[in-house]
């Protein structure tokens, strides 16, 4: 039975409810992207399937739009993929078990896809109606935003054009984005050498977890701990105070989300283990202090598990510490320019031992050009006093804002004739896709909207539903007036 029935706006929410029982993490969006092609054939719509995925839909004006100003709706096809760690879910094949809670749409235990999965539910309403007035219509749903936008860095620019584009893609009502930070995917390597285990030692697991983890983008300013950098200090006040053997270490799960797990295998003289015991204790409570307010439940377990035989050397084990700890987490610089807006941050999302190096993956985030290269210089610098070897991939470039801009000023009408209020304009930081996409389709007017979502990437993420029908009026409101 249909969880969503009865919510208004009908074809948004029907859209929606079923996008969330298709498999669509980045990186596996066959079956979405093939559930989009037959939805467009079903519409009898001119449809585009692009080799990497993404899919173009074209829809011409209704009457009386015939010489109007063609409009992309925009929005990414793929989720992050997170859950809770104590549930048994199959991203692959299970359905989101979706939840309604008084205004909000949440799930029970995982991410709800809302980011973007709305943004393609609305335009697939839009496209599928007879009796909302638009111009000629050009639905633009990528793949693999989440993870680099390899969508749109692979996109045709032949297969797409238009006047106008709408993204979709942003997370809060009555704010209309008009630039975004770039970013890139920085990954430290640091090569293990690899020892045997001498001696009668004990293995214990050390996990940090409970964190309440987020969005390292919009969420970057709110002091949430990094479940890795923790670890990375924990593991520092161990080895001023135990001689430790280090096998393994952990954490995050996605490049963009700021990590709420991260574990430690050490191995260590069976008389150290009271004195192990107190330094977790101890950093319990300086954890636990420090992040009474904006990360509440943070939680250290030690447990002895199997007898390792193979760990990491002493000079691998200390590089690797001082990588934890000096790789910079969080905001590095605030705009002088946009009052309360990030402009360059840095997120460890990802720590990972693999069969000869840890991998640490940040995902770094600037909307100035210069100081992204600034924070690269400054990790290339720490990896090569470490020993390690750092890499750049996916480098996507920042949407600056245009001083012109008729789309923003329209919508602005709207939104104070539909609600007798003014429109925000701001900035983000966050990627979105509309800086490659001046490079694919030209630098035609853009600008980024969407209703109210919180906890995107976590567990916790929901979805207002008053905010979007709100939005999706709005939206409605400003295709009628684009003649």
């Amino acid at each position: 039975m249909s969880v969503l029935a009865g919510l208004s706006p009908e074809g948004v929410f029907r859209n929606f409810e079923e996008l969330t029982k298709i498999p669509r993490e980045s990186g596996n969006e066959k079956a979405v992207s093939d559930y989009l092609v037959e939805f467009a054939k079903k519409n009898d719509l001119e449809v585009i399937q692009e080799e990497c995925l993404n899919v173009i839909i074209k829809k011409t004006g209704t009457k009386g739009y015939e010489n109007a100003p063609t409009v992309i709706l925009q929005g990414h096809m793929d989720m992050v993929c997170i859950k809770r760690d104590d549930l048994d879910f199959d991203f692959t094949k299970d359905p989101i078990p979706v939840v309604v809670d008084g205004d909000w749409i949440k799930t029970d235990g995982t991410t709800l896809g809302a980011d973007n999965g709305i943004a393609v539910a609305m335009a697939m309403a839009i496209l599928e109606s007879n009796d909302i007035p638009h111009p000629p219509l050009v639905a633009l749903i990528t793949v693999a935003e989440e993870t680099g936008m390899d969508g749109v860095v692979s996109l045709k620019p032949e297969n797409i054009s238009g006047n106008i584009l709408i993204n979709i893609d942003s997370e809060e009502e009555g704010v209309l984005l008009a630039s975004c930070a770039g970013g890139v995917n920085n990954i430290a390597h640091l090569p293990i050498e690899w020892s045997q285990l001498d001696g009668q030692k004990e293995a214990y697991q050390i996990s940090i977890k409970d964190l309440m983890g987020g969005h390292s983008g919009i969420e970057i300013n709110k002091n949430r701990a990094s479940a890795i950098k923790l670890l990375g200090r924990l593991l520092e006040a161990i080895n001023k105070n135990i001689k430790f053997d280090l096998a393994k270490a952990k954490g995050g799960e996605k490049m963009n989300a700021i990590p709420k797990t991260a574990d430690a295998i050490v191995s260590i003289d069976p008389q150290d283990k009271e004195k192990l015991e107190e330094i977790v204790k101890q950093y319990q409570g300086i954890f636990s202090s420090e992040f009474e307010v904006a990360d509440p439940n943070i939680k250290i377990d030690l447990k002895k598990v199997d007898k390792v035989e193979k760990i990491f050397s002493e000079k691998t084990k200390s590089s690797l510490i001082s990588l934890l700890r000096l790789i910079p987490f969080g905001v590095q610089t605030m705009s002088a320019s946009i009052k309360g807006l990030v402009e360059s941050s840095n997120n460890i999302g990802i720590l990972a031992t693999e069969e000869n190096e840890v991998i640490i993956n940040s995902a770094l985030r600037s909307s100035v050009r210069t100081l992204k290269d600034e924070m690269n210089s400054r990790i290339e610098a720490i990896c090569n006093l470490t020993g390690a070897n750092m890499e750049l991939v996916a480098d996507y470039p920042e949407w600056q804002f245009k001083v012109d801009s008729p789309i923003r000023d329209l919508m602005k009408e709207v939104y104070q004739d539909m609600y007798g209020k003014e429109v925000k304009v701001d900035a983000i930081h966050a990627g979105l896709e509309c800086g490659f996409l001046k490079d694919k389709v030209g630098d035609i007017d853009m600008i980024s909207m969407g209703p109210n979502m919180h906890d995107v990437h976590t567990p916790n993420e929901r979805l207002s539903i008053s905010s979007t029908k709100n939005v999706f009026e709005f939206l409605c409101e400003t295709l009628k007036r684009l003649k």
